[in-house]
Formats: C-alpha cells, structure tokens, sequence
C-alpha cells in the first residue's frame, strides 16, 4: 500500500474525544458481542455479505503495528460490506498475517460470501483485546471505500477496530458504520 494511505487515529476508551459519539452510535461501536448477530436480530430484511475484494497486500502501517508485524509483510485482506436487505449498514476490512493462516485458521481465507463473525463468535477459544474507534472523514481511506455506491455521502462516519485472536493467532477486524445503520438499534 502507499505511504500517501490518510489513516485515521483510533482512540480506546475513555479519550476525551469519544464523547463526542451520537449516543445511537456508541451502543453499535463498544457493543462487544457478533456484530453479525446483532444486524441479523436488527435488519427486518434479509442479511447478505458482499465481498468488495480480498487477496494478499501490504497491510497500512497502522494495522501492522496493531497486529505485532512488519509493514511489508503481506497479508490476507478481505473487504466486504454488511447489507440489511438493499441497504448497506457496515464496511468491513479484516487483515490476517500469514502466521494465522495455517492449521485449522487456513479456512479463513476462503469464507466467500460468508461472515467472518459467525465463525469467530462460534469459536469457544476466540478472545478480543480492546476496541478502537475513529471518526473517519475525507481524506481517510476507510471513509472514501465505505461510502462507496451510497446515494447520501455523510462528511463524518465512524469505525471501530479490535484484535481477534483463535488459538493464539491474531487476526484485525476494521469495522465502519453506514448511514442506514443509525436509524436500527437494538
């Protein structure tokens, strides 16, 4: 990836600038359950998964130092986008090292149409170190991806981001919230 990536600065909680989130929005961003689950019990329409694109890449510097790797290392990335029936509520982008993908995680990369966060949450072994949110604006490279085909582009949205680990194998998942998704809290 280019160095001119704009990458957003994600914050933990209680930074003072996490009070500045609609309260709607905070319920979505620090709920520590499936996100998966959660649309699904939500969405009064179908749920589908659509893969935007995956395959191997340079992580940003950002997510490699979040993972523990080194920036020119290559890893799986896979971008999908989270629709309740013809709306999407969510971008996603999870980075996987290549360390991760071998032994019983190697399925990882070939989910397809398939959330990654029914597999996670179904795993009795998975842990989750703390979440990260942004407030993601142009220039940002998850603001420009995300809006993507929608008809309302928002200045501002938001994202979160956690480290997901199966068997001790570390995986990131990026996760940014639409527009239509404000409007369903469950």
């Amino acid at each position: 990836m280019s160095s001119l990536i704009h990458e957003p600065q994600w914050y933990t909680y209680p930074h003072r600038f996490l009070h500045n989130i609609p309260l709607d929005m905070q319920d979505w961003l620090f709920d520590k359950g499936s996100l998966t689950s959660r649309i699904v019990a939500a969405c009064d329409g179908p749920f589908r998964v659509e893969v935007v694109s995956q395959g191997w890449q340079r992580p940003f510097a950002n997510e490699a130092k979040r993972l523990g790797i080194k920036q020119h290392h290559r890893a799986w990335v896979r971008q999908v986008r989270l629709y309740c029936g013809d709306t999407p509520w969510v971008f996603a982008r999870t980075v996987i090292p290549l360390k991760t993908l071998t032994g019983p995680q190697r399925h990882l990369a070939c989910l397809g149409n398939k959330p990654l966060g029914a597999i996670l949450f179904a795993d009795p072994g998975m842990t989750r170190d703390s979440i990260e949110v942004a407030e993601l604006q142009a220039p940002h490279y998850f603001h420009t991806n995300a809006i993507q085909g929608l008809s309302t582009v928002p200045d501002l949205i938001w994202g979160r981001r956690s480290v997901f680990y199966l068997n001790k194998k570390s995986l990131l998942v990026n996760e940014i919230f639409l527009p239509g998704i404000k409007c369903c809290n469950v």
